[in-house]
């Protein structure tokens, strides 16, 4: 019977109150003409209900809203940390990453062609090449298959790049025909996953899971040659802003600026040297008087000069006079005398061997003026009004900061940052690449006009063909090595890139959050390292490494969100119809009247204000209402009397909720509708109720932390406190309990828990993974657990522990295990590793083979190939014991003769030698996997998985989430373990030294919450500044029998006698981390040397020794010990005979001394290798150590 049919209908957007057939299927209806009759009555329903939602929101969203009034209380809202899932789901923790390569493929890529849209020849004046469209496709292979569409789990496993084909439209000239092509082909771009031209992006979880993909995965990174890496957040010092500094030792003020347009980056200072103020760049010889420098900008009265720089006030007018002398010593008075003073000595670049006559200095000057000082800052017709006001402003701010300290701006404050996400770096790296690549393309058709035997019909587009690898393997070379050297700027980074760590969930989270600056770590300065109070609420607290990189490496706070660019011409145009009057026409008196505010865009002068609060509040409205981005910040510094507007990339900015007349703007109702999914994150930014400040702005505003303390001056509303901590140090339980540096030390050591890292963690074929058998989500979680999907990809278990002392394995912070709970799975984890070998193919037609394993005499497999099957490939399932053959490869022996060349199907005739892959670890493993595939060359690729089930040992380490961490040090059986009234042993006993000196106090409140927890069947919180009460905890222990303060009475298991005090007893959760013993444990009596000091080798994988170091050797030299020294230092390590001459004190050789020419007086010794080594170099380097030598 076929289906009835029902009346079709508009379909609507899925929300989340739409049917789940419609949302798991990327926004698709059911198809209306099966779908039963009851399901379309529900979809009617829900869509009413939706409907009726939004008009109550719509309601909601008008001012004073069922009439409340000034004096009402106010009241909590609750639930507003519903906010953040809304946020994330929005945002997403590495949404900047996402918004950023999207931003520079949509955007950044097509004004790059703009700039760099024709290639002309120097051969032929007819010739002409122009780029009228740039696109980027989807992710395809390079290669010959006929689908060409790829996943980026497939590039995992085949070692390839996941990248998309950059095309261009072209128009150019052939003969007298101009020839029009679409869609040709430059190079392959390297797609960021889950971004906009990645085939991952809008995916359902159903259709993540077909193409083998994890929907908890973050995106944000790249695969390139099979490798994850990620463009690390790079931190750099704001362009195109003044920044005040002083140099106490010099007696130096300055005030610089980095100017960075497309065509140029460069730094202009003015500043204050011997009480003369002066303006220095690179392309001029020597600093000029700032004086000089406006005069040549056009501004010839020395009055006007003055109140420009100085103002009205009295004491700056008498600071600058001086230099105004300066001017008039110098014979400067005109402009053109400026112009000649200046030109005179700028650096005049050698553009090549132009013809004709040398150009006169003051064009010199007028060029480098325009161009090259201050190259932000637009000159239009000449016209050098905004930057000479610009120079001047910044002589006044020297002034300013000469007369008031105060006013000297901090390099290390927040607001003064930048953000370089992937998309800005790969944009300069798209330029630099591009600029050569029409270069070359521009020699090569050169070079083909060139010659006379050309026909006359030259087609350019073979040339472009020819040229594409160079974009290929630029981006790949400088992802894959994470150097970016651009020859342009004169750039060299290195470590941009790292591989992203997959040792677990929250280290490939923690890594997609990362910020790296670029300052030596080696300099021990405090300044850059320090917590700076701007960093509240912008960069995580706690997640910094220890050591060297301390506090240079730096978190995002969970709520943080990267800017990227916004336009700014359409908010000039803002600006001026908000009343703002063009500075242009303004004299100096007006700039610096008490009352005019200057207003500035992206740090260029714009115009005037006489009512900057008005001017402010109405760009807010226009923020607020969504007529402008909500990512575009203004504030007013009172200091230097201007409204400062940014639209710029790369500023930290985050939500906060609006507060007006001490009310905040979110209530109860608009939660409860985010809650039924009627509106989205982005509901709120639209009304105004939430909206983003970035450091400055929030500098500027009033914020109150909970809605107790709303005042009313209050501005703003945080969301959630805990929200000042990032992703990782958001899974401590109790954190602000914790003395600072625990917390810091768990968000090291939470990134190194073996757990389980992905829902395809089983298909994945990684170098190293290890993953936990019996992982467990936590029992006391956080909020920040739950948003970032921790505990569905956990990494721990929850062990019942015992704060006691026990039998003396345990101090030190050392753990003693139950046998039982080890038996039962407790810390066992699993090791694969991944070994790969290709199958070559050499130049001269010999290739590679997989051979079956060789036989004996009798005919029997040799034992080390006894699992090698017929194929010459161990099968999966067999155990690998050390030293056995899992692929018998083999290699042709004459692989490099290019003379031995055979036809096909003549390799038997060829020799081979054994290059087989064989197992080295000392513990027995298991084949996990075999895989088979080609790379992008056609050559064979064979990937083995061996895979070790490993039980905790002595020596394992172990840690709480509260940096605790200690290594096993004794394993009990469990009739040996103390036990409670009910019979429950404790999985771990931990010494109780442990608490007074590190005071984890949040660690005894998660013992606490843990076992309250187990005993009402269900979890607590220990969110950060919130969480369950201790209070709360006790009574529930209380009410199930318990003592409130956690402690049971046990029984000892070795006297069966009770212990005569109470225990501090009740579940923790503990990570196992990936330091074993296993993998550490080494010892060394003979082995190989190192080739140049004749000492035994470094490290456990070259078999190496155990160094005796300068303090071992103190030690020895302490206790008098030289025999055992004289041993250890030399005979055991590096002795050498020398022989040398008593007369001289050089060494010779076989009894002779080649300097005295003589064998009278040689004589034998030993001495360290390295010690005649260093003789040898010093002679070298014309120091002459000579031997002075006594009868022993």
């Amino acid at each position: 019977m076929p289906p009835r049919k029902v009346p079709v209908r508009k379909a609507v957007a899925p929300t989340a109150s739409t049917s789940k057939a419609a949302v798991s299927h990327a926004g698709t209806q059911p198809n209306p003409t099966t779908a039963p009759v009851k399901h379309a009555v529900a979809d009617d329903s829900a869509e009413i209900a939706r409907q009726e939602g939004l008009a109550e929101w719509e309601e909601m969203c008008r001012p004073n809203w069922k009439g409340l009034g000034l004096m009402d209380p106010i009241k909590s809202v609750e639930d507003k940390w519903l906010l953040l899932p809304a946020f994330l789901k929005v945002k997403g923790l590495v949404k900047q990453h996402i918004d950023s390569f999207n931003y520079f493929v949509d955007v950044d890529l097509a004004n790059i062609l703009k700039a760099n849209n024709k290639v002309l020849s120097d051969v032929d004046p007819k010739f002409w090449l122009k780029y009228t469209g740039i696109h980027v496709g989807m992710p395809t292979r390079n290669d010959d298959s006929f689908d060409k569409s790829v996943t980026p789990h497939e590039c995992r496993l085949r070692d390839t790049t996941y990248a998309a084909t950059i095309t261009v439209d072209v128009q150019y000239t052939r003969g007298n025909v101009i020839v029009r092509r679409k869609g040709v082909p430059i190079g392959r771009l390297p797609i960021m996953l889950r971004s906009n031209k990645c085939v991952l992006a809008g995916q359902s979880e159903a259709s993540l899971a077909r193409m083998t993909e994890c929907p908890l995965d973050p995106g944000g990174y790249f695969i390139v040659k099979g490798t994850e890496k990620v463009i690390l957040v790079q931190e750099q010092l704001s362009k195109n802003r003044i920044i005040v500094e002083t140099d106490p030792v010099k007696g130096i003020v300055q005030a610089s600026v980095t100017s960075s347009t497309h065509e140029r980056k460069s730094k202009t200072y003015v500043l204050m040297k011997k009480n003369r103020i002066y303006l220095r760049h690179n392309s001029i010889n020597e600093d000029i008087p700032v004086c000089i420098a406006l005069k040549a900008m056009g501004i010839q009265a020395d009055k006007e000069i003055l109140l420009l720089c100085a103002g009205t006030t009295e004491a700056h007018k008498s600071a600058f006079a001086p230099n105004l002398e300066d001017c008039a010593l110098a014979g400067v008075f005109t402009t053109q005398q400026a112009l000649e003073y200046i030109g005179s000595r700028v650096k005049v670049t050698r553009r090549g061997f132009q013809a004709g006559p040398k150009r006169p200095v003051w064009e010199e000057a007028m060029e480098a003026l325009a161009t090259i000082v201050l190259a932000h800052v637009e000159v239009k017709g000449m016209d050098f009004k905004h930057k000479a006001i610009y120079i001047a402003t910044m002589t006044r701010r020297v002034l300013m900061a000469m007369a008031d300290e105060k006013l000297v701006d901090d390099r290390d404050y927040v607001g003064n940052k930048r953000l370089e996400l992937a998309g800005q770096l790969l944009s300069l790296l798209f330029e630099d690449i591009f600029k050569t690549f029409n270069q070359n393309l521009k020699s090569s058709i050169d070079k083909v006009l060139k010659k006379p035997s050309r026909t006359s019909e030259f087609d350019a587009y073979q040339s472009l063909l020819y040229q594409s690898d160079l974009i290929t393997s630029g981006f790949v070379r400088a992802i894959s090595t994470g150097n970016w050297s651009l020859k342009r700027f004169k750039m060299e980074r290195a470590g941009v890139t790292h591989v992203l760590s997959r040792l677990s969930f929250i280290s490939a989270l923690g890594m997609m959050t990362r910020i790296s600056s670029q300052f030596e770590k080696t300099r021990k300065v405090s300044g850059p390292r320090a917590l700076q109070p701007s960093q509240w609420g912008m960069l995580c607290t706690s997640d910094t490494p220890e050591g060297e990189a301390c506090g240079l490496v730096k978190n995002l706070a969970l709520m943080t969100h990267i800017t990227t660019d916004v336009e700014e011409e359409p908010i000039k145009k803002i600006v001026y119809m908000l009343g703002v009057e063009d500075i242009t026409f303004s004299t100096g008196a007006e700039i610096y009247s008490p009352h005019t505010f200057v207003v500035n865009v992206n740090g260029s002068i714009v115009g005037l204000t006489r009512f900057p609060a008005r001017f402010v509040a109405n760009f807010r409205k226009l923020r607020r209402s969504g007529r402008i981005s909500e990512f575009i910040s203004v504030y007013i510094n009172h200091h230097h009397h201007t409204v400062h507007i940014a639209s710029d990339g790369g500023r930290i900015c985050r939500p906060m909720i609006i507060v007006e007349n001490e009310r905040p703007r979110v209530r109860t109702e608009h939660i409860n509708l985010l809650k039924r999914g009627v509106v989205t994150f982005d509901d709120f930014l639209k009304k105004g109720l939430i909206e983003y400040l970035d450091v400055n702005e929030e500098n500027d505003s009033h914020i109150a932390l909970y809605e107790s303390s709303i005042e009313p001056s209050t501005t703003h509303l945080e969301i959630e406190p805990f929200t000042i901590l990032g992703a990782v140090a958001g899974l401590i339980p109790y954190p602000h309990h914790n003395q600072s540096p625990r917390n810091t030390y768990q968000c090291a050591m939470g990134k190194q828990s073996i757990g389980a890292i992905a829902y395809n963690q089983l298909n994945r074929i990684d170098t190293l993974l290890y993953l936990s058998v019996y992982p467990q989500q936590p029992m006391v979680k956080t909020k920040t657990i739950e948003l970032i999907g921790y505990d569905r990809l956990p990494a721990g278990q929850n062990a019942t522990v015992a704060v006691m002392s026990y039998s003396g394995y345990d101090i030190e912070d050392a753990l003693i295990l139950n046998k039982a709970s080890l038996d039962r799975g407790y810390g066992r984890c699993q090791v694969f590793r991944k070994n790969a070998t290709l199958i070559r193919k050499y130049p001269n037609g010999t290739f590679d083979r997989l051979a079956d394993a060789p036989r004996e005499a009798d005919g029997s497999v040799q034992k080390r190939y006894d699992i090698i099957q017929a194929d010459g490939i161990a099968g999966v399932g067999e155990r690998v014991d050390p030293g056995d053959v899992y692929v018998n490869k083999q290699s042709p022996i004459n692989a490099n003769d290019n003379t031995f060349n055979t036809g096909e199907g003549a390799s038997a005739s060829i020799s081979y030698r054994n290059t087989p892959m064989s197992y080295k670890s000392p513990m027995a493993g298991y084949i996990d996997k075999v895989m088979l595939t080609d790379t992008d060359n056609d050559q064979t690729l064979v990937k083995v998985l061996l895979r070790q089930t490993r039980r905790p040992e002595l020596g394992d380490k172990f840690s709480s989430r509260h940096g605790q961490k200690g290594v096993c040090g004794l394993i009990v059986n469990q009739e040996d373990m103390p036990f409670n009234d009910q019979g429950i042993n404790p999985d771990t006993i931990m010494n109780p030294h442990g608490f007074p000196s590190r005071m984890t106090v949040g660690k005894m409140i998660e013992l606490l919450a843990g076992k309250a927890g187990v005993l009402s069947g269900s979890l607590q919180y220990g969110t950060a500044f919130g969480g369950s009460k201790v209070e709360d905890m006790s009574r529930i222990l209380i009410d199930y029998g318990f003592s409130y303060a956690g402690k049971d009475m046990l029984t000892s298991g070795i006297t069966g006698e009770p212990m005569e005090c109470y225990v501090y007893f009740g579940p923790i959760y503990y990570q196992k981390l990936k330091h074993m013993v296993m993998d550490k444990m080494h010892a060394r009596a003979k082995g190989p040397r190192a080739v140049l000091t004749r000492q035994p080798t470094e490290g456990r994988s070259r078999d190496g020794g155990l160094r005796l170091g300068e303090m071992e050797r103190d030690c020895l030299i302490g206790y008098g010990a030289t025999q055992l020294l004289l041993e250890r230092l030399m005979i055991s390590s590096d002795a050498f005979e020398i022989n040398a001459c008593e007369t001289c004190g050089l060494m010779g050789y076989n009894g002779w001394c080649p300097y005295c020419k003589s064998s009278k007086k040689v004589a034998k010794l030993t001495i360290p290798y390295a010690a005649k080594l260093l003789f040898q170099e010093l002679t070298a380097m014309n120091v002459l150590p000579r031997l002075v030598l006594e009868d022993a």
